[in-house]
C-alpha cells in the first residue's frame, strides 16, 4: 500500500488558509486619499490612492459599459485648466473572464493609484470632480462611489485669464462655461435634501434592521451547526479501523493499572480531556494564526477552493484503498517514549496525543474534510467550534466505558463494517470536491463545471456510492465474500442513494433541484434548460412601488442591486428561479428593484448629509437610491434584501448574498408573517 507523509498535505492546507480575510460588514472596503502634484509650470496631476482591504477588488479603467463599474474621473469644473489624455490606472492589474458577464474583466486587489493629468492655461486654475469607482468582493458589491477633489492654484506667467472647461457627458468635448452658468450649477448642487427627497418613507430604521438582524440567531445557529458537523464527525471517526479497535485496549489498561477503580476512572476521564485539548487547541490555533478575518475571504478564492477540492480528492482516494495518509514515525515514536518514560497527569496526556498521531490515516481525511468546511463558513470561531465537537465526540466512549466496563462487552467487535465506513466517507468527500472546484471554476470562467455537468457527476458518485451499498461494486480493501450478502442497513441506504440520484436527474433539463442548489452551479450556467420561472420586479422606482404596496395591502420586497452586480444576478438565477420563491415574489409581494449603479442623472443635483455627518453630493438615480440604503438600513453592499411594510417599516432581518433557496424561502416568509400579526 502506498503511503503518503502528511507534511506536504499539512503545509499546503494551512498555507490555503493563509488566504487574504474580509472586512466587516459596514466598513468602507476602498480607502482612498488624493493630492496634488505640480509636474511642471504648465501641468498638473490628480492622484487618487486607494488602499484595498483583503477581499475586495476594485476594477479599472474603461470597462465595457454592460460590464461592472469602471472607475472613471468626471471633472465638474475647470478654470484656467483642461484635462490631458483618459484617467491612468496604476499598479499590479489582474484580468479574469467573468461568466456572469461574459467578458474579461480587470481588477485592482491590495492597492490601486489612479492619476488624471491636466494641463494648466491660465493665471490661475481652479479644478473640482470626483472618481467614480466599483468595487466588489466574493459576495459583495459597493454601490459606485464617489470621491471627490477640489483644487486650485496658479498657472505659468502671461497666461490668458482663466475660463472654465468641462467635458459634455454625451460628446466628450470641451464647452466654454460662464461665471453666470456656474453660479446657477452651484446653487441647484446646495438644493437641500428635503426639497427632493423626503417624507415618513426615508425616514431611518438601522437601529430596527440591527434589532432584527441581531435576534435572528444566524450566528448561533451557524455555530451550533458547526458544532454538530464536528460531532458527527467525531463519531464516524470512532468507526474507523484505526480507533475502534484502541477503546477497549486502552480503557482496560487504565483500569487494569489503577489500584483502585476510581483511579481508573479518573485516568480515563483525564484521557478524554486531554483529547478534547488537542483537537480544540488545533482549531483555536487555526483562528490565532490566521487571524479573526481569513475565513469569510476563503468561501469563494478561487486558488484556495482549487487546493481545497485536490486535498478532498487525494482523502477520497485514501479511504479508497488506494493509499493510506501516514505522518512520520519518529513523531508516534518520539510521544510513545516519552508518555513511557514520564507519570501522571503528563503521561496521560502524551497517551491521548500518541491515540492522535496513530489515528491519522483514518481521522486525518475527517479533520481535513472538517476544517475545509468550517473555514468557509465566515464565523470567527467555526474552527475551535468544529474540533470541539470532533474532540467531543472521540473522547465521549472512553469515559463512558471506564464508568460502565459491562458496556464494553456490549459494544460491537471490530469488522469488515469499518471498512465500508471509510468508502461511504470516500465518495462524500469526492462529491464535496466538485463543489469546490465549481467556485474556481466560476471565478476563473472556464465553463467546465456547468450545472448539468455537476449534477452528472453527482448522479455518477451517489449511483456508485448505492452500487458499492448493496454489494455490486467491490474494492480491494473490501474483506465481504463474493457470495457474502451486504448488512441490512447497508442495502436501506443504498435505496436512499438510488432516490437522491433519480431525484437529480431532472435537473440535467432544468429542475431547480432544491436539495442540492446550494452546491450546484447557478442555474445560468445550465446550457440546456427546459425550466423558466424568471422573477422580476414590478417596480424600479421606490415611491411609485410603496404607493402601489399601500394600495394593494401588500409587504414590500427592497432588492437593493447593480447592473454591474455579479452575485446579484447569481442570486437571481439561483434563487429566484426556485418554483416556492418565485410564488412569493410574485405573489405576496411588491418586489422593488433599486440599481445603485443607475447612470441616468436627476433632475437636478443635490446635497445630503450622510449618516456619519458628511456630505455628499447625489448626482443620479443611482446615487439616489445608494443614499436610501445608506441612511435608511444602514448599509452598502449588494445584493441586499429587506422587507418593509406599505410605510417604510422593517419586518424582519436583511438578506445577502447566499445562493440557499431553504434560507431564503424562510426569510421571505417571516416578513409576511409579521405583516399578519
Amino acid at each position: 500500500m502506498i503511503r503518503i507523509s502528511f507534511k506536504m498535505l499539512a503545509v499546503t492546507l494551512f498555507a490555503a488558509l493563509h488566504a487574504a480575510g474580509v472586512m466587516a460588514q459596514g466598513d468602507l472596503p476602498v480607502h482612498f486619499s488624493v493630492q496634488q502634484k505640480v509636474v511642471s509650470p504648465t501641468e498638473v496631476d490628480v492622484i487618487f490612492s486607494g488602499k484595498i482591504d483583503n477581499g475586495w477588488h476594485v476594477y479599472s479603467t474603461g470597462l465595457p459599459a454592460d460590464g461592472p463599474t469602471s472607475a472613471v474621473l468626471n471633472t465638474e469644473k475647470a478654470e484656467g485648466a483642461k484635462p490631458i489624455g483618459k484617467l491612468k490606472a496604476l499598479g499590479r492589474e489582474i484580468s479574469s473572464f467573468d461568466q456572469i458577464f461574459g467578458m474579461k474583466l480587470r481588477y485592482f486587489e491590495k492597492s490601486v493609484t489612479f492619476v488624471q493629468r491636466y494641463q494648466i492655461t491660465g493665471k490661475t486654475y481652479r479644478l473640482k470632480g470626483y472618481l467614480e469607482y466599483g468595487a466588489c468582493n466574493d459576495e459583495n458589491c459597493m454601490p459606485p462611489t464617489q470621491v471627490e477633489f477640489s483644487y486650485s492654484g496658479k498657472g505659468p506667467d502671461g497666461a490668458p485669464e482663466a475660463k472654465e472647461e468641462v467635458k459634455d457627458e454625451a460628446t466628450e468635448t470641451p464647452v466654454a462655461v460662464t461665471a453666470d452658468s456656474l453660479s446657477a450649477d452651484t446653487a441647484a448642487v446646495a438644493d437641500t435634501l428635503s426639497a427632493n427627497i423626503g417624507g415618513d418613507l426615508w425616514k431611518p430604521m438601522i437601529k430596527e434592521l440591527q434589532a432584527f438582524n441581531g435576534d435572528n440567531g444566524n450566528t448561533d445557529r451557524s455555530l451550533l451547526y458547526i458544532f454538530l458537523m464536528g460531532l458527527v464527525g467525531g463519531f464516524v471517526a470512532l468507526f474507523t479501523p484505526c480507533v475502534w479497535p484502541i477503546i477497549p485496549m486502552t480503557v482496560s489498561f487504565f483500569l487494569k493499572r489503577a489500584k483502585d477503580k476510581k483511579k481508573g476512572v479518573r485516568d480515563a476521564i483525564t484521557y478524554g480531556v486531554s483529547i478534547i485539548v488537542i483537537y480544540l487547541t488545533l482549531g483555536i490555533a487555526l483562528t490565532v494564526i490566521f487571524g479573526a478575518s481569513f475565513a469569510n475571504a476563503l468561501a469563494t478564492n478561487a486558488v484556495v477552493n482549487i487546493i481545497f477540492c485536490l486535498l478532498l480528492v487525494v482523502f477520497a482516494l485514501s479511504f479508497f484503498g488506494w493509499f493510506e495518509l501516514t505522518l512520520p514515525s519518529s513523531w508516534t515514536n518520539k510521544i510513545d517514549s516519552k508518555a513511557s518514560s514520564t507519570s501522571g497527569l503528563l503521561s496521560i496526556f502524551l497517551m491521548a496525543f500518541t491515540l492522535a498521531l496513530v489515528s491519522f490515516s483514518c481521522t486525518g481525511p475527517i479533520i481535513g474534510f472538517l476544517l475545509v468546511e468550517v473555514t468557509t463558513s465566515g464565523s470567527y470561531m467555526a474552527p475551535a467550534m468544529g474540533m470541539f465537537g470532533f474532540a467531543l465526540a472521540l473522547a465521549l466512549p472512553f469515559t463512558l466505558f471506564a464508568l460502565f466496563p459491562t458496556w464494553l462487552k456490549q459494544a460491537p467487535k471490530s469488522g469488515s463494517w469499518m471498512n465500508t465506513i471509510k468508502v461511504v466517507l470516500g465518495f462524500i468527500e469526492l462529491a464535496f470536491a466538485l463543489k469546490f472546484f465549481s467556485v474556481a471554476d466560476l471565478a476563473y470562467g472556464w465553463g467546465l463545471l456547468d450545472r448539468e455537468v455537476f449534477l452528472a457527476l453527482w448522479i455518477v458518485i451517489f449511483g456508485m456510492l448505492g452500487l458499492y451499498l448493496i454489494g455490486k461494486l467491490k474494492f480491494q480493501s473490501d474483506m465481504y465474500g463474493e457470495d457474502k450478502p451486504m448488512p441490512v442497513v447497508c442495502i436501506m441506504l443504498g435505496m436512499v442513494s438510488f432516490a437522491f440520484v433519480v431525484y437529480m436527474v431532472p435537473g440535467l433539463w432544468g429542475a431547480p433541484c432544491k436539495a442540492v442548489s446550494a452546491f450546484a452551479p447557478p442555474m445560468n450556467t445550465q446550457d440546456f434548460n427546459l425550466y423558466h420561472n424568471e422573477v422580476k420586479p414590478k417596480y424600479t422606482d421606490y415611491e411609485e412601488g410603496m404607493a402601489a404596496a399601500a394600495s394593494q395591502g401588500k409587504p414590500v420586497l427592497i432588492d437593493f442591486t447593480g447592473f454591474g452586480c455579479v452575485n446579484c444576478r447569481k442570486m437571481e438565477a439561483s434563487v429566484w428561479t426556485d418554483p416556492q420563491v418565485a410564488d412569493i415574489l410574485n405573489n405576496e409581494y411588491i418586489l422593488i428593484s433599486l440599481y445603485v449603479d443607475d447612470k441616468r442623472p436627476l433632475a437636478k443635483p443635490m446635497e445630503v448629509s450622510l449618516p456619519d455627518g458628511t456630505r455628499k453630493t447625489l448626482r443620479t438615480i443611482g446615487d439616489k437610491w445608494s443614499y436610501l440604503q445608506q441612511s435608511k438600513f444602514g448599509a452598502l453592499v449588494q445584493p441586499f434584501y429587506v422587507p418593509v411594510d406599505a410605510q417604510g417599516n422593517v419586518l424582519g432581518s436583511s438578506f445577502s448574498y447566499k445562493e440557499d433557496v431553504g434560507e431564503y424561502v424562510d426569510f421571505l416568509k417571516k416578513g409576511i408573517e409579521k405583516v399578519k400579526n
